[in-house]
């Protein structure tokens, strides 16, 4: 199981966004990476800066969103819709971007995804796999 640090992370992106604004080849997660990155502009800045990545602190109570793990979970949520895992996620994922765009879908499972792993943590329990693919087929139901 791939189980990235922090670290390993915020270089993954910040490489990623070096290579695609260089014209260099990218891997195929790269590609995927770049589209996302592309579709937040406002990170730019985070990305740009590889050294001022790995020491930023993000506070959610202080309304700092982190963006490395915002486009971690798009990455994420690519790869279970590429492969529908867990299954049925990428019938509810096609109902949700039919409805509302493939970035908003991405936002609403994400929620789901974001809960799952709260409670989880929350719990010192595993994540859920079918509480959360529940939530995104309600989602998805509208």
């Amino acid at each position: 199981m791939f189980n990235p640090t922090r670290d390993e992370v915020r270089r993954f992106f910040c490489d990623t966004w070096r290579k695609a604004g260089a014209g260099e080849i990218l891997t195929p997660l790269e590609a995927i990476a770049r589209d996302w990155l592309l579709q937040h502009p406002e990170y730019e800045a985070e990305l740009a800066d590889a050294n001022a990545a790995q020491a930023a602190d993000y506070d959610i109570g202080k309304g700092q969103s982190n963006p490395f793990l915002h486009l971690a979970m798009h990455l994420s949520i690519s790869e279970q819709v590429s492969i529908d895992q867990p299954p049925g996620i990428r019938d509810a994922y096609v109902r949700l971007a039919a409805r509302s765009g493939e970035h908003d879908a991405q936002h609403a499972i994400m929620e789901c995804l974001g809960e799952m792993l709260w409670t989880a943590q929350r719990n010192g329990t595993p994540p859920d796999g079918q509480a959360y693919i529940d939530c995104v087929n309600r989602k998805a139901r509208g």
